[in-house]
């Protein structure tokens, strides 16, 4: 008996079948619920439940809910009934339409003749007779659909014309992002708060000093410029702006020249019954559409007819297995044969439905399309994942930071501006000293310029110039090392990354099966790239038989690296192993479109054969093939799950085969024999291939091969063959010659070789992964494939460790919330996962508070990449979904690339940092001389004038920003954990430098400022006035140089100038920065306030900043603990989180405490070292619900 939810779907799917228009108030929820319902059993449909395609989550309801509104006539379903089809891959909602008849007469098509079309020119396609290899039945006597003319257009979907297609089904193009303009993107730019108070403190100089240059009498011979420190201050906003929108554009730009190539593509239908190709985005529902093989299917449909189609649905299930298409009806065949099915190879792999994005590894075939652009299963996933990017946690902090100083810098100048007006007014009171009413006036206004420069100064202009600038130098420099930065922000939240949650199938591995582990014969053991794999061979691990079998030659099992095969085969076996790969198989070479590489398409098992014989550099496949004169072909099947081929040869005929290792290797006699000497005299001298009888010891050796391969998880295939003299064999002279029963020939054969077969490791994945742990990153896995395999992968490549934990999908969503938090940590692989339960892994540790990235190339990678703080895409093999998702692009597919990324990323972060250590340092010290002059002074006069601080503050620091934003990046930053997002932008090391240097530079510059006459022992002249204050500015920005090398190193090493010879824009700049200020001072004059100085005063100039890089040395030495414990009193720190770990409040009390005491009474029991069965029984309860699960590994 069928369940409600049957019933409901079935009840509503015949009145939309049968009425001319369905109701507009159809809840897209009677399809939704179509995918999980369970069978009559209680168990979900082998077909509906098998790579549910659950990645789009909530996306039917939020691209599919219009749909209820058009009025679908004159056909007889839904965009909503026909795209939900594919959801779940559900028979049940196939059968309740009608099935396929009732399918494409609802559609308002034809299996073979496909949609009737009018033309103007009814110009020919390929032709009738080349659709019959795509479809079984022939086209005579397919009757051309009748009574059409005579129906109206609104009545009969076979008369439907292409426009009332696409007003109810939709073009097959997805709407074209509207990209934003560069006015649009520099305007996105301004809204940063940071470039925004730069922004107000600019038009507030600028109103001041247009005030103070026009406004007030100027000395004589002092020209008007303090206006131009407003003016910098807008030119940095500008650079900071276009810089950062310049590079977003552009990246935009990249990103769409990239996809062009995928979106022009043609599509082979059939259309008036004639095949033809056309535009991929003007194909329609309703299309019968071809399947060749190496095609990336661009719509959803389901399958008609067809010849061993095969299609790869990793890039849209995860599912590497490739999944056999079938026939509706062969798939209902399946289904109602009952559950002796439901677990078999066949069932749980075949369907007749086709996923856009999947691509057809072989075969030839055709399906009815039933979604396209938007409605499709890739489209919706597309458009579900167009939305705004958040902030990155470096932008937050800096936010917080601007506004702090904004704070910190209001505070100072109101406290500077009643201490000015308290004096102010003390002196009105006393009359002292004797002012006008006009020269109070000015006095009043230059308190309240002193006050609001002072702001001014406070604010870091050079801080977002900084970020900006090491983004936009890390991002092309990534560029050029295969990194596409799409978000410019992703760069540096990539370094601080602490968890990385990677798809297995085409990320860690290549997607494409290679032979990685074998056995020629029976004792040369061969592995690929051995010496990282020694588990993979299982020569000598147990004592060897063969020293008392009292056999004449033997000979125990050897290893060798597979690329050394060809110094232990002779010729002869060489040429035979050949031929065995290359005539029995289908697939063939073809130049892959993406890469431009000549690749092999068909069957994976058989490209990994044809890849292993070309890597070892024997004969090509293809002459060796043509050259065969095959007399017989047996093509594989599952029940006997073997191939083979005949082929003449010069002293008869050889019957070549490969299948199932355990299947073939019990029908041989005898295997080739493989010396680890091969080459020596004794050796060389025959040509013929030698072989042995297959005895006792090596049937336990073949068997215990076979085992130990498939414990590695690898498919395991036997390569045979047999001679004969003639053919047909003796005994079936009145058989074909082409048709002899391969139970018959398949007998006594000879073995050549074992194979185990994966799909294997990308190059440098191993490496990548131990590079994250060092670096503190956390890897975790999650894929579809089942537990053997995903453990054998992660063990592999290092993501499985000693203490991880390893979950099936069905269980990790079983799990309620607090239980997932608390094996978070622990877990590293996620097995059997559906695309929802990575993105749901994803949002429950960016609640754990990580910093989350996540790699993928697949359509189901999609959320995921949406839902991370940093998304990687493959460049190469990536779907476009998985690409539109992304932040990053990895243009050479190597995981590895992720190290670089994380690298660069750390340099931006520590490029900000060494900008912060020294611009606050150089703010702080500007204040307080500023401050403390121009209370002391009786003019309120800064030590420092306006174009003296304009030099300093702007230039100064526009310099230092790019001077300290370049520095390249390098596997030294690998060597520390990341920073948490909650992490301070400051470091008790930053803190002890900003504060020390400070205090140094505010000490000099007030000691020379106020002493200055006197140290030198100069007379008190305004000359010798100009030559201190000159003194002064010249050590000011001397320190300011030599503290911006220093800078380079955040840490407590002394060794400040590593890897500057790397960084020519830093020497460069420093040099420029020095000759600036020679000139500045021997021909600055009145503009700057200075004059020319003697070589005394430019020696101590010179050694009073110089003493900047010795005192960050001695900084360096000094213990931090001190500093911490200050810092955090200053509240400049936060405090630590130290002690035992504190339960939350809201976290329920943990089950398992109590078990852990009703279980330590079973200790008591203990009798001669022996637990009472009871107990047993209690203990075995415990350590399982510690384990989480039985399906825990």
């Amino acid at each position: 008996m069928h369940s409600p939810t049957h019933t409901l779907v079935i009840d509503t799917a015949s009145v939309l079948s049968s009425s001319k228009s369905a109701k507009s108030d159809l809840s897209i929820e009677n399809h939704v619920i179509i995918t999980s319902s369970p069978n009559a059993n209680g168990h979900k449909n082998s077909f509906d439940g098998h790579h549910s395609l659950q990645a789009n989550g909530d996306v039917p309801k939020t691209e599919l809910i219009q749909d209820d509104l058009v009025n679908p006539r004159p056909f007889k379903f839904r965009p909503v009934e026909l795209a939900s089809l594919l959801d779940s891959k559900n028979l049940d909602a196939l059968e309740a339409l009608g099935g396929i008849d009732g399918l494409l007469d609802g559609l308002g098509t034809d299996r073979s003749r496909g949609l009737t079309i009018v033309t103007p020119d009814n110009r020919s396609g390929a032709g009738v007779v080349a659709s019959q290899r795509h479809v079984r039945e022939p086209l005579s006597g397919v009757p051309t659909p009748q009574g059409h003319a005579e129906v109206e257009v609104a009545d009969d979907p076979h008369s439907a014309s292409m426009e009332d297609r696409k007003r109810v089904f939709g073009d097959n193009v997805l709407p074209h992002r509207i990209s934003k303009s560069l006015l649009a993107l520099m305007w996105l730019a301004l809204q940063d708060k940071v470039l925004i108070l730069l922004s107000i403190a600019a038009i507030v100089s600028l109103a001041l000093g247009l005030f103070q240059d026009f406004g007030t009498p100027q000395p004589a011979g002092q020209p008007p410029v303090d206006w131009v420190e407003g003016v910098a201050i807008m030119i940095a906003v500008l650079i900071v702006v276009v810089i950062g929108s310049i590079n977003d554009w552009q990246k935009e730009r990249q990103f769409k020249v990239l996809n062009e190539k995928k979106e022009e593509r043609r599509v082979k239908v059939i259309r008036n019954g004639i095949e033809r190709f056309i535009d991929m985005k003007e194909v329609v529902v309703g299309d019968i559409a071809l399947l060749e093989p190496g095609e990336i299917v661009p719509c959803d449909g389901i399958f008609l007819a067809g010849h061993n189609v095969m299609c790869d649905e990793s890039a849209a299930t995860g599912e590497s297995d490739a999944i056999k298409k079938a026939s509706y009806t062969h798939c209902l065949a399946l289904k109602e044969a009952g559950g002796a099915l439901r677990g078999d190879h066949i069932s749980t792999h075949t369907d007749c439905f086709i996923v856009s994005g999947s691509k057809v590894l072989e075969g030839v075939g055709s399906y009815v399309v039933v979604a396209v652009g938007t409605k499709s299963f890739n489209g919706r996933i597309m458009m579900a994942l167009r939305m705004e990017a958040e902030h990155t946690p470096l932008q937050l902090k800096l936010n917080f930071l601007a506004e702090f100083i904004a704070k910190l810098g209001s505070i100072a100048g109101i406290v500077i501006f009643f201490a000015l007006m308290i004096r102010f007014i003390v002196q009105l009171a006393t009359g002292s000293p004797a002012r006008s009413a006009h020269q109070n006036g000015m006095a009043f206004v230059r308190i309240l310029i002193i006050s609001i420069t002072l702001v001014v100064v406070a604010v870091p202009e050079g801080l977002p110039l900084a970020v900006t600038l090491a983004l936009a130098f890390a991002t092309k420099r990534m560029t050029a090392e295969n990194l596409l930065v799409r978000v410019l922000g992703s760069c540096e939240t990539m370094g601080n990354s602490s968890v990385i949650c990677t798809d297995k199938t085409g990320t860690l591995t290549c997607n494409v099966m290679s032979v990685v582990a074998g056995s020629i014969g029976i004792h040369a053991k061969f592995v690929r790239k051995l010496e990282a794999n020694q588990a993979r061979t299982n020569a000598n691990r147990s004592p060897s038989p063969y020293r008392n079998s009292g056999s004449k030659s033997p000979r125990d099992d050897f290893t060798i690296d597979q690329s050394m095969l060809n110094t232990v085969l002779s010729p002869s076996l060489r040429s035979l192993f050949n031929v065995a790969i290359a005539v029995n198989s289908t697939a063939f070479e073809d130049v892959e479109k993406e890469s431009g590489e000549r690749v092999f398409v068909g069957n994976k098992t058989e490209t990994a054969l044809l890849n292993f014989a070309k890597d070892l550099g024997w004969a090509d496949y293809k002459e060796t093939r043509d050259a065969a004169r095959v007399v017989q072909m047996i093509p594989f099947s599952s029940e006997r799950k073997a191939m083979g081929v005949v082929v003449k040869t010069e002293h008869g005929y050889r019957f070549y085969v490969k299948g199932a290792s355990e299947i073939l290797t019990k029908l041989c006699s005898s295997h080739v024999i493989v010396d680890q000497h091969w080459g020596s005299p004794f050796n060389s001298e025959s040509d013929d291939v030698e072989v042995t009888e297959i005895d006792e010891f090596s049937e336990k050796n073949i068997s215990r091969t076979i085992i130990f391969y498939a414990n590695q998880t690898l498919r395991t295939i036997a390569l045979c063959y047999r001679d004969f003299s003639c053919w047909p064999p003796p005994g079936m002279q009145d058989i074909a010659i082409d048709d002899v029963p391969y139970d018959v020939i398949a007998r006594d054969m000879t073995l050549i070789g074992i194979f185990g077969i994966e799909d294997p490791l990308r190059d440098g994945v191993r490496e990548a992964v131990a590079d994250c742990h060092k670096a503190g990153v956390t890897v975790k896995m999650c894929t579809g494939d089942n537990v053997l395999t995903a453990r054998s992968i992660a063990t592999q490549c290092g993501i499985y460790t000693a203490g991880g934990i390893i979950m099936e999908g069905p269980v990790f969503r079983q799990l309620d919330e607090s239980q997932m938090l608390k094996i978070l940590p622990r877990l590293q692989v996620l097995a059997r996962s559906l695309p929802e339960d990575k993105k749901t892994l994803v949002e429950k540790l960016r609640t754990l508070g990580e910093v989350v990235a996540v790699t993928g190339d697949g359509t189901n990678d999609g959320p995921a990449l949406k839902a991370a703080h940093v998304g990687f895409a493959m460049g190469i093999a990536g779907a476009e979904v998985a690409k539109e998702a992304s932040d990053i692009i990895l243009m050479d597919d190597n995981f590895s690339s992720i190290v670089k990324a994380i690298m660069w990323g750390r340099c931006v972060n520590d490029a900000v940092r060494k900008f912060l250590q020294f611009q606050v340092s150089t703010n702080i010290t500007a204040v307080v001389i500023t401050s403390v002059t121009a209370i002391a002074s009786g003019s309120e006069m800064s030590a420092l004038s306006a174009v003296q601080l304009l030099w300093i503050n702007i230039i100064m620091d526009t310099f230092a920003a790019l001077a300290l934003a370049t520095d390249p990046a390098s596997p030294a930053l690998l060597d520390r954990t990341p920073d948490k997002q909650t992490a301070s932008l400051f470091t008790v090391d930053m803190y002890k430098q900003i504060m020390l240097q400070s205090i140094y530079q505010i000490i000099i510059v007030l000691l020379f400022h106020f002493l200055g006459i006197k140290i030198l022992g100069l007379a008190e002249t305004s000359g010798n006035d100009t030559i201190v204050q000159t003194l002064v500015f010249n050590a000011f920005v001397f320190a300011q140089i030599f503290n911006s090398v220093n800078s380079r190193r955040l840490d407590k090493k002394l060794n400040i100038f590593e890897g500057m010879s790397n960084n020519w824009y830093f020497m460069a700049i420093t040099l420029i920065e020095i000759v600036v200020q020679v000139i500045i001072v021997f021909v600055g004059g009145t503009a700057f306030q200075v004059t020319r100085i003697g070589g005394r005063e430019w020696g101590i100039s010179l050694a009073l900043g110089f003493v900047s890089i010795p005192l960050g040395a001695l900084i360096r030495l000094l213990p931090n603990k001190p500093f911490e414990y200050l810092f955090i009193r200053m509240r400049l720190l936060p405090k630590p989180q130290g002690g035992l770990p504190k339960v939350r409040s809201d976290v329920e009390w943990n089950s398992a405490i109590e078990l852990v005491r009703d279980n330590l009474g079973t200790f008591p029991h203990l009798r001669g070292r022996r637990l009472g069965s009871a107990s047993q029984e209690n203990l075995l309860s415990f350590l399982a619900e510690v384990a989480g699960t039985k399906e825990l590994i």
